[in-house]
């Protein structure tokens, strides 16, 4: 059963509600509904005041839990809203191989993203919502993105390495997906297991010793 778009006033209260206390937003964990249900797109159900508000507290969440983005069903909340920024704060040797570049800050509203062509890139992939563990997603090694910022200014670009896969992530939570959902299940590892067994660039290691495929 299709669960309707909740009204502008009932999404502006809620936002408020959780607003309303200091420090990062909790983080909603796998098995909240609200993870699995598409976001009610955004056409101005927050005023600009209280969108800057909550763009902010979406930051500062993200970089407190940490992680590199975060999308508004996370907190709880059903809009077609994500923030990302990377730091990419990794070594050279792990940058070259997975494409990995510092992303500035910045707001995705209504976002969508479509490949480029048929390539794929595999890497292991966590989620604040599914936390302590880690798994091989392929995905599309380039996308084209169509969105809007925080000020309605329209995004039409090509991304591409690692940032694509962040805008992948944070995209498909607002579709009702978590990446568990394209994940290689036979590469599911505690986050302990990835630092300590499979810290390499790539995941052709635990390919291999767990016994799952790789896109070639």
């Amino acid at each position: 059963m299709e669960v309707p778009f909740e009204d502008s006033r009932s999404l502006a209260a809620r936002v408020t509600e959780l607003l309303s206390a200091d420090g990062p937003l909790p983080i909603v964990a796998a098995g909240d509904p609200v993870l699995r249900r598409p976001s009610a797109p955004f056409d101005g159900q927050l005023d600009d005041d209280l969108l800057a508000r909550f763009i902010a507290a979406l930051r500062e969440t993200m970089h407190a839990a940490p992680g590199v983005g975060l999308a508004a069903p996370q907190v709880g909340i059903p809009l077609r809203l994500a923030v990302i920024e990377d730091f990419a704060q990794v070594s050279d040797e792990v940058r070259a191989a997975r494409d990995r570049r510092p992303v500035p800050f910045r707001v995705l509203i209504n976002p969508n993203y479509q490949p480029t062509g048929p390539a794929e890139a595999a890497f292991f992939e966590g989620c604040l919502s599914v936390p302590g563990w880690q798994a091989v997603v392929a995905r599309p090694a380039e996308i084209r993105l169509i969105a809007h910022d925080e000020h309605g200014k329209p995004i039409d670009e090509i991304v591409r390495g690692w940032p694509a896969r962040i805008v992948q992530h944070e995209t498909d939570h607002l579709d009702g997906t978590l990446y568990l959902d394209r994940a290689e299940l036979r590469s599911l590892s505690s986050n302990d297991a990835v630092a300590t067994r499979w810290p390499h660039p790539t995941p052709h290691l635990a390919a291999a010793s767990l016994g799952f495929d790789l896109p070639r």
